[in-house]
This record gives structure tokens, C-alpha cells and sequence, in this order.
């Protein structure tokens, strides 16, 4: 379990719409009114509570401060504002598969096709209208609580926080690399090993939908281990050190095991030889990367306890992976 906080928070601080108050703790004493504010209300940014500070929003005994006027302890620093609404997208009735959830974080199954963000191409119809629905409170948080997303074609668990401060928390710890992301992948050609592929990806230099290994790029590392081995393809487990956009499809192909149905990455289409017809329709008829975020786990952000979650296998990826060991299966007994 984590420790208590050294501060004390009064019972009026958890609501979003009045003010937010906490007692300025002993080892405080002489500290600068800004840092201190900052440690007192770690769901903030530095720079919007300095900007309160200034607005006379942020106050120290009831009264206006200046961001370096010191503190004692036992004052009690208050924010009297209301959250502004980060989120405008509308809410929609789409359907959620949610396989965890408390009034912290709510942990979801991704179905392939879902686009997570609104954007020109997609205005409506995605996760963040879905979560709106389900909880319109997340309107209050930057992009609706989402802390890491999933490409539209790619299935799986995702964690959302319902909260300022489980966002700060959730934020933090991917970017101190804290969150145990695995997922499945099948991937053409087969594997003789696993692999670590520590390769930084920026964008494609001269196709700008794409991803690229690039020198330049920001660093990326991803975890490879043979599942299963079929006689032209493999399923590999693959884990996240770090999380940047397609990574995991950027790099298998890096690996020249680029990811079934994969649009952008996966080249033309391959066919063990001798593979039947229902192999071959699989293959053929596999519209979508064959990647799915199998397991998520993280630390709670109020309770300290690991919190870890799997999403089931969907069902297009179960029936491409029995048709390459059916076709194991009927070459062996040639």
C-alpha cells in the first residue's frame, strides 16, 4: 500500500465544483507558496497554478499571495475554481466492454475498429464519445481520461482514469515506464527466437501516415518471445518498455516479421506453400494488423495495489491462428 499523504485534505477538497483546500504541512515552513501549492495538488500543472495564483483563484488563509511568498505551517492554502470543461466531444450510446472499474480508473476491452479519439475523419462514433456516455464527469478531464491509446485496428485492454489525480498518476508512471503493457501479435515468417528490439521511431520522412526507425527518432523498445510457431508465420508476445505511436508494428517489421493484415507495414501478402483454401482465406480475408493489447497492469492510484487485467483473444484472431495450426497439423501428416 502507498503511504498517506503528509498533508491534511479537508473534507470539502474532493469536489469538483467547490473550492479545494489543504493544511500547509510542517515541513513546509518557509517553502515558497507556489512549490508548495504544487505538492498540495499534484493533479495540477506548476503553470496553471502559478496562472491561479495570479488570478486570485489560488489563496493562502482566504487571502490573495504571491507565488514566492513563504508558508507556515497550518495555514490553509484553497483553489476556488471550477474545472473547465476539457472535453467537448458529444456523449454517444456505444457499447463498452469493461472489465474493471472503480471511481478511480476504469479498465476496457477495445474492440478492433474503434477509433479512440475524435478527429476530421472520424467526428463521432469513437471510445471518447463511449466514455462520455458512461460517465459524463470525464468531460472535466483531458481527453476524457484516456492516458495511452490503441491504433483503430488494434484490440484490446486500455485503462482510462476518472480522476485528476489518478490521471497525474497513470501519466507518471508510463512515462516512468511503471505499466506492464504485453500484447499478442501474429506475424509473417517464422521466428527462430525472440528478440529486443531497442530502435527509436519518429515519423516516416517522406510518408507522413507512417512511423519509421530513424536515428534521430525517440528512443523505443519493445520485448519479443515466441508463443507459437507456424510454418510461415508466428505468434509472438510482445511487451512495451516504451509506448510510441505503432510501435510494435514499426518494429516487427524493423525485424522483417512485419504483422498480419498490417496496411501500412505488412507488405504483400505471403502464403506458406501447399496452404489450403482455408488457410488461404484466412490470410486473404485478415483486414486489420493482427496485434491485440492481450494484458495491462498497473498501480492503483489510490490504493497502491497492483491492478492487473487481461483481455480475451478476439475471435478473428482465435480462427487465423487455428487455420496455421490446422495447416501444421496437415503437413505433418504428409
Amino acid at each position: 500500500m502507498t503511504a498517506s499523504p503528509d498533508h491534511d485534505t479537508l473534507p470539502d477538497s474532493a469536489s469538483d465544483e467547490g473550492p479545494r483546500t489543504a493544511v500547509v504541512p510542517a515541513h513546509a515552513a518557509g517553502r515558497r507558496f507556489d512549490a508548495v501549492l504544487a505538492e498540495l495538488f499534484p493533479e495540477f500543472s506548476r503553470s496553471r497554478l502559478a496562472e491561479w495564483i495570479k488570478s486570485g483563484d489560488a489563496l493562502l488563509d482566504g487571502e490573495q499571495a504571491r507565488t514566492r511568498d513563504p508558508v507556515t505551517p497550518g495555514q490553509v492554502a484553497s483553489l476556488q475554481v471550477v474545472l473547465d470543461t476539457q472535453t467537448h466531444a458529444q456523449p454517444e450510446d456505444i457499447a463498452l466492454q469493461v472489465l474493471y472499474e472503480d471511481s478511480e480508473v476504469i479498465v476496457l476491452d477495445k474492440p478492433a475498429g474503434l477509433v479512440v479519439h475524435p478527429g476530421a475523419g472520424n467526428p463521432t462514433g469513437t471510445l471518447v464519445n463511449a466514455l462520455l456516455f458512461h460517465d459524463r464527469s470525464l468531460s472535466a478531464l483531458p481527453r476524457a481520461g484516456i492516458v495511452h491509446r490503441l491504433d483503430k485496428d488494434t484490440s484490446g485492454v486500455m485503462v482510462v482514469a476518472r480522476t485528476l489525480p489518478a490521471h497525474a498518476s497513470l501519466v507518471a508512471q508510463l512515462s516512468a515506464r511503471q505499466v506492464h503493457r504485453q500484447y499478442l501479435a501474429v506475424v509473417v515468417g517464422a521466428m527462430v527466437s525472440g528478440a529486443t528490439v531497442d530502435a527509436p521511431i519518429d515519423r516516416h520522412p517522406r510518408d507522413r501516415l507512417k512511423m519509421a526507425v530513424r536515428e534521430d527518432g525517440r528512443d523505443a523498445v519493445t520485448h519479443v518471445r515466441l508463443r507459437e510457431r507456424f510454418r510461415g508465420h508466428t505468434a509472438v508476445e510482445c511487451r512495451l518498455e516504451t509506448g510510441r505511436t505503432h510501435q510494435i508494428r514499426v518494429h516487427m517489421a524493423h525485424l522483417r516479421f512485419p504483422i498480419v493484415g498490417d496496411p501500412l507495414y505488412g507488405g504483400p501478402l505471403r502464403l506458406p506453400r501447399g496452404a489450403d483454401e482455408e488457410l488461404t482465406a484466412r490470410l486473404r480475408g485478415f483486414r486489420r494488423q493482427a496485434l491485440h493489447a492481450e494484458t495491462l497492469e498497473f498501480t492503483h492510484p489510490t490504493t497502491g495495489e497492483p491492478v492487473r487485467t487481461s483481455a480475451p483473444v478476439p475471435a478473428d484472431m482465435l480462427a487465423l491462428m487455428a487455420a496455421l495450426r490446422a495447416d501444421v497439423a496437415a503437413h505433418k501428416a504428409k
